[in-house]
């Protein structure tokens, strides 16, 4: 059963400005996300970007936003195959367990100027 669906766009050029912001970065993505976000040089930006639009979409799909979560706490990867995948960690995972949600899908997509996110809720009891 579908528990919630949220949706994020974001701006690419806000993370190119945020990088330049000494300690910005490290306030809202895991340290897994931006090592792997900055090993793509000119690249990074989309990939924290997209990054960046899923822990939005995740807390839309929450139903309650990112109140109450520590942006770290939701870390955006990629599995063997490419596919994204997000893991949650104390305060997002509690959020999680909250709502319900046993299962958490996302897409992400990305060019030049945007990245999106899209985020689907499943409890699959």
């Amino acid at each position: 059963m579908i528990v919630g669906i949220g949706v994020d766009v974001v701006y690419v050029r806000r993370l190119e400005r945020w990088q330049s912001i000494p300690g910005l970065l490290e306030r809202y993505f895991h340290p897994q996300e931006l090592f792997a976000s900055l090993a793509r040089g000119s690249a990074a930006s989309l990939s924290l970007a997209a990054r960046f639009a899923a822990k939005e979409a995740l807390g839309k799909a929450l139903g309650t936003g990112l109140a109450g979560i520590v942006l770290r706490d939701i870390l955006v990867v990629n599995r063997h195959n490419g596919q994204p995948a997000i893991e949650v960690f104390g305060t997002a995972a509690a959020a999680l367990e909250r709502s319900g949600a046993t299962k958490i899908h996302l897409s992400l997509t990305h060019e030049r100027e945007n990245a999106i996110a899209m985020v689907v809720l499943e409890n699959e009891d």
